[in-house]
């Protein structure tokens, strides 16, 4: 992979924007308190100044109608000089019918700060295509608000990848775990589980490469278009892959592999950094690598918390990085930001 733009560090005062790219639920009226809520959290924990673009609350229904308005929010957003940063307010599973309605130009000639997850994922690689670096990481309504506070995982994580020009540094394993919450709950009604760590599944020595991945469903709906990655794209690169996930099974986690190696992701990849696995999900993808991708030497760390639960990570899409099996550790070994 090629050495991508890097957006400028985000600071006290600067303004982000808050849109709906994929889903459009931040917008519905059981969902405001808790829109209202992650936008007070941004503000008062990162002293930013918080907007929303022009069609971001009107409402599911509206958004699902009309890709053209979520187009046209980015579009406003990348060319408003006003604007320092956009956060997805939440994923959903349709991004790719919005893509027909952007120019990849305004996105390279316009690097900010981007970040979401879940369906984001398909967004995270139109901005890579276009040439930007963005990040597989938060969405405003979940982990940003999730009841009770911002967890102190998820929140380092922010400052040290979107506010910091320092090298991001070793990724640790967040202590525990619990599962994305919709409800509005009090402290004592969310179950946190203890966080084994990072488990090595394959591998030995150590591997560098730049990031590139997300969530496999919203990927595989653009595989084959003109907004997917060249398979040269993948060269040396590390990928980190939620497959067969959040709601998928065992079977559709092996289809997702399938379609990745046929989209030259596996062929030249230097690692693979996956969520946690079940063993059946364990074995289906060893299996996988050995007779099908041929890739029993890539290293494979498991348990990285970018996925579906809370806290979570940040994934610089595009940014170096290096997994040290002796060590276990993975580690992003520069800055995401200029």
């Amino acid at each position: 992979m090629k050495e991508l733009l890097k957006p400028k560090v985000l600071k006290p005062g600067d303004t982000i924007a808050l849109i709906s790219l994929s889903g459009g639920r931040g917008g519905d009226a059981d969902l405001l308190t808790r829109f209202n809520e992650g936008k007070r959290r941004l503000e008062s924990l990162f002293g930013v100044k918080v907007i929303t673009t022009p069609n971001a609350l009107k409402g599911s229904d509206y958004l699902y109608q009309h890709p053209e308005a979520r187009g046209a929010d980015l579009m406003w957003a990348l060319n408003n000089k006003d604007v320092n940063g956009i956060i997805c307010i939440m994923g959903g599973d349709d991004s790719y019918r919005v893509f027909p309605f952007i120019d990849a130009e305004v996105i390279h000639n316009n690097p900010k700060v981007f970040m979401g997850y879940s369906d984001i994922a398909s967004w995270n690689t139109l901005f890579a295509v276009a040439g930007v670096m963005s990040f597989y990481g938060p969405n405003l309504l979940t982990p940003i608000a999730q009841p009770v506070k911002l967890d102190d995982y998820t929140m380092q994580a922010i400052n040290k990848s979107l506010f910091s020009k320092e090298m991001i540094g070793e990724i640790k394993p967040c202590d525990s775990y619990t599962n994305i919450e919709w409800r509005d709950v009090s402290e004592n009604d969310i179950v946190w589980t203890k966080n084994t760590g990072y488990k090595l599944l394959q591998g030995k020595g150590k591997v560098k490469g730049r990031l590139f991945g997300g969530c496999g469903a919203p990927l595989r709906q653009i595989m084959g278009t003109k907004y997917f990655p060249k398979p040269e794209f993948f060269n040396d690169c590390i990928l980190f892959l939620e497959i067969g996930s959040p709601y998928g099974s065992s079977l559709a986690g092996l289809h997702e592999l399938r379609a990745f190696d046929a989209a030259g992701l596996f062929k030249h990849a230097n690692g693979l950094i996956v969520h946690q696995l079940n063993e059946e999900e364990e074995k289906i993808l060893l299996k996988f690598l050995k007779y099908e991708a041929n890739r029993e030497d890539i290293i494979v760390l498991e348990n990285v918390d970018f996925s579906h639960r809370t806290p979570m990570t940040i994934m610089p899409v595009g940014a170096m990085a290096e997994i040290d099996c002796e060590k276990i550790s993975f580690t992003v070994i520069e800055s995401a930001v200029c």
